[in-house]
């Protein structure tokens, strides 16, 4: 998608036009720099950042991630990757507000064991109320279920990002049922979030009517992160041009580009 039509569709969160669909992570880089040029790359203004296992400027001598990636320039989007109880996540997003002074777009996920990454959702439910009570905009990582996805929204969640398959497998949509329906139905954006290998994958969730993907390791776990951030931007825009666009009915049979009628030699 051209920069003009990114402008003329944009991303709205939270009251916020974004240009970029495309949501990244800062997790699994060899380094700061690699992970500068792979989010410039990726043309992201949405960088998320796990407050547990990233300095924000909690451990001061050390690097600052907020040195390569400036809140001037990226709308920083702090998660609580590692939390596994209600608690600890919404005192997470506490401390994520007190470091970057007053900030209260966060991502709330919680989860339910380090084996399969899945979400707790009765926890995720109990602290996302709390923290939207508490004055938070919550972007909230859930399953592919519908009913709460449902549930979220109506408790005030800003947008829901329901899991395409396991944090960090590649293995891209597992259930696209179960996400068109949650787009279908939600009057917030819904994301994909986790479980994304590469750019087709990018650009499924997007023909879905998805208003945006969020990843981390597809990139930072490939061979070329800074190429495969390229290839990924390029995913969003084409999948989301696609679902503008309409795309044509699928057909059992052929159907000739050329009209049989009208020639000039039968």
């Amino acid at each position: 998608m051209s920069q003009d039509n990114q402008i003329t569709d944009p991303l709205l969160i939270a009251g916020r036009e974004y240009r970029s669909r495309l949501l990244v992570g800062t997790g699994k880089y060899k380094d700061m720099d690699e992970t500068s040029r792979a989010i410039e790359a990726s043309g992201a203004e949405i960088v998320t950042v796990a407050v547990r296992r990233t300095n924000l400027g909690q451990n001061p001598g050390e690097p600052n991630i907020l040195d390569v990636l400036p809140p001037d320039r990226y709308t920083i989007l702090p998660n609580t990757a590692g939390c596994y109880d209600a608690e600890t996540a919404v005192r997470t997003c506490k401390l994520a507000r007190e470091l970057l002074d007053g900030h209260t777009l966060v991502k709330l996920e919680v989860l339910g064991d380090e084996k399969t990454l899945f979400p707790d959702i009765m926890a995720t439910l109990k602290a996302a109320e709390e923290l939207v009570k508490d004055g938070f905009d919550v972007m909230v990582y859930t399953n592919d279920d519908p009913i709460v996805a449902r549930e979220l929204e109506s408790m005030g969640c800003v947008a829901v990002m329901p899991l395409a398959a396991p944090i960090g497998s590649g293995l891209g949509i597992r259930n696209p049922l179960n996400i068109l329906t949650i787009v279908e139905n939600a009057k917030v954006p819904v994301l994909v979030d986790a479980g994304v290998g590469t750019a087709s994958h990018a650009a499924e969730a997007m023909e879905l009517g998805c208003d945006g993907v969020l990843m981390n390791t597809a990139i930072a776990a490939a061979r070329n992160p800074v190429l495969m951030a390229s290839a990924m931007r390029k995913g969003i825009e084409a999948g989301r041009e696609a679902f503008l666009a309409g795309r044509m009915q699928a057909k059992r049979f052929a159907s000739a580009s050329s009209p049989i009628e009208g020639l000039f030699f039968r």
